[in-house]
Parts: structure tokens; sequence; C-alpha cells
């Protein structure tokens, strides 16, 4: 039977476009008990770091109107107890697994890229550079144009595996920081990160989150996530994992129209554990409806062109067949 959904996505192939978002899934089999986790295209992990984290003190969540800010701080055990455990992780997912890094300068990006490089478990790897560069006063690495493009340049180098640049939001121009990293060896771009924000107590008079700071994720972001997808993918010739505020197949369909080739669950998972296959019968459904061979052809289609050129400039690096 014609699989609509089937993907290659960066030389993987999927079976079907979802994928979940780094931080939001755990390492992979947290969800067992709500659906068979294999059912997904692909699973971006919980992010690493060299070193293990306890992550950020005091309240690390707060709710907001269509969202919520988060502050964990990348808690997380470290590459080496990772590389323990992924082999066990693998045993029971048969679906790609992308390994999200991140660093506090640029040499532990560097030297955690070449530790995942050997991981053969992870298929593809998700550099994520919206965290703080600490030699640079606390600015994220993708806030800083030409931060950007040195970290993309110096973990591609020790790369072979498929590298997706995870951008942050928080720019004035995302279309530069996009083109880019893609001059540098960016092989996918992964849109939006969360956007910066605070919430307050206003009884006690004080910041909620322990941090002050934390990241916006939800509905309340997917205007800017979209927006953001459909500037990126009118001017750079590689695939987009689009995420930020999905929660209905409406939503998946509106990101890939933008210019998404395959899609990332987050936040919405919270509060329904079982959308990843709420979506991916809907999407099938929409596709049947719509007498859509099969998903790719919605990439991109609000462009002015009907997308066309932006799936012809993919052209090998981004295939979806039925």
């Amino acid at each position: 039977m014609n699989n609509r959904l089937s993907t290659t996505f960066l030389g993987n192939k999927l079976d079907n476009p979802i994928m979940t978002a780094s931080g939001c899934f755990g390492y992979g089999l947290e969800y067992k008990d709500y659906f068979n986790p294999n059912e997904l295209g692909a699973a971006v992990l919980k992010g690493i770091t060299m070193e293990p984290r306890n992550g950020n003190f005091g309240t690390r969540i707060a709710e907001t109107p269509s969202g919520m800010l988060n502050s964990v701080g990348l808690e997380n055990p470290g590459i080496e107890e990772f590389k323990k455990i992924i082999p066990s992780i693998k045993k029971e997912l048969n679906i790609p697994l992308v390994a999200n890094i991140n660093g506090k300068i640029l040499e532990e990006y560097i030297e955690i890229a070449k530790e995942v490089e050997k991981i053969k478990e992870i298929e593809m790897v998700e550099l994520n550079i919206s965290c703080p560069n600490v030699k640079d006063g606390g600015m994220a690495f993708g806030a800083n144009p030409e931060m950007a493009r040195l970290v993309t340049r110096e973990v591609k180098k020790v790369l072979t595996k498929p590298m997706i640049v995870k951008l942050s939001p928080n720019v004035t121009n995302i279309v530069e920081i996009a083109k880019i990293v893609e001059e540098e060896g960016a092989d996918g771009i992964a849109l939006i990160n969360t956007l910066l924000g605070m919430a307050i107590n206003i009884k006690k008079r004080k910041p909620i989150l322990g941090n002050i700071m934390g990241g916006l994720s939800g509905p309340a972001i997917k205007p800017i996530a979209l927006r953001m997808i459909y500037q990126v993918s009118q001017v750079i010739s590689i695939p987009i994992l689009g995420m930020g505020g999905i929660t209905s197949t409406e939503d998946a369909i509106e990101f890939i129209m933008a210019g998404a080739s395959a899609i990332s669950l987050g936040t919405g998972m919270f509060g329904n554990p079982k959308l990843p296959i709420e979506i991916k019968e809907g999407l099938k459904k929409y596709c049947i409806e719509n007498n859509i061979s099969n998903i790719s052809e919605l990439v991109g289609v609000i462009h002015p062109d009907g997308g066309e050129s932006y799936r012809n400039r993919l052209g090998g690096s981004y295939e979806i067949k039925g």
C-alpha cells in the first residue's frame, strides 16, 4: 500500500515526517505507556553536554497563556553516561535517533561532536546554538552571526553524520543567520527554538522562575515559527525541521505548507501524550481526502511559486516518495 507520509530526510528513510522536540521526549522511552515510539518518523533525544548537569535551581516551569516557560537548564547525565545507555535505547527504538548537542564554549561543542560521531546508534546530530557562550558574556552562539558561523563551521569539520543546526529565534534577522549556517555546512535547519520570556508572581513580588527568564514554547509562539520558516525556506537550499506550537493536524500542515520538510512535536505532547499518533493519522486522512499522493507535495506551497523552486533547490538533500 502506498505510504503517503514516507520520507527521506537527510539520507534517513522515515515512515513519516513526525519527530519529537529535544527536551520533550526524554531519551525515547518515556512515552511507551501512551504509544509505540516506533510510530514516529524519528526521535530527537534530550540535549546532552560533555559533563553531567543538574540544571537550574528553583522553579523550572511556569504556565503561561497558550504556552509554558521552562528553565530546566539542560539537566542531563553527560556524554559518558549517554554512551552507556544509548545501546539499550536503540534496541527498543527502530527509528532514526537524533542527538542534540550543547556546549558553553566552542571547544565543548567540538569535543562533544567528536564523541557523538563515534556513536553508531545516532543517525543525525542537532547542533543547538541557542546556548549561552560564556566567553562572550552569556550571549547565545546563535544570536551572533559570526559566532553562529564559527561554531557551525568548526563542528561540521568533525562530523560526517548529517548536522541539523537549531537556530535561536531571539534575533533581529533569522534569514541572515540561516544563510550563514548553510554556507558553513549545515545539512538542515531546525526552526524555531524557544523565545526568551518571563513570568512574575505578584503576591510574592518575585519572578516565578528560579532563573528569572526561560524559554517560551507552545501555541503562543506558532505564528512566529511559521513566519520564520516561511522566510528562511525562500532563501536556503537545505531542509527545515519545523517546530513551535504544533498541537493539531492543522498546525502540522501549516508548518509543512510554510516550508518545513519534517516537524517536531514538543510542548503539545505534555497535554496530549498521544499527539504524534493523532497527527500521523490526521495527515494520512488529509492526503487521501485531498488526493495528495505524498505529503512532500505540500512543502512550501504557500510560496509565491507554490514552493516549486524550494523543492527543486532541495534536490537530493530531501526526498519524499510513496
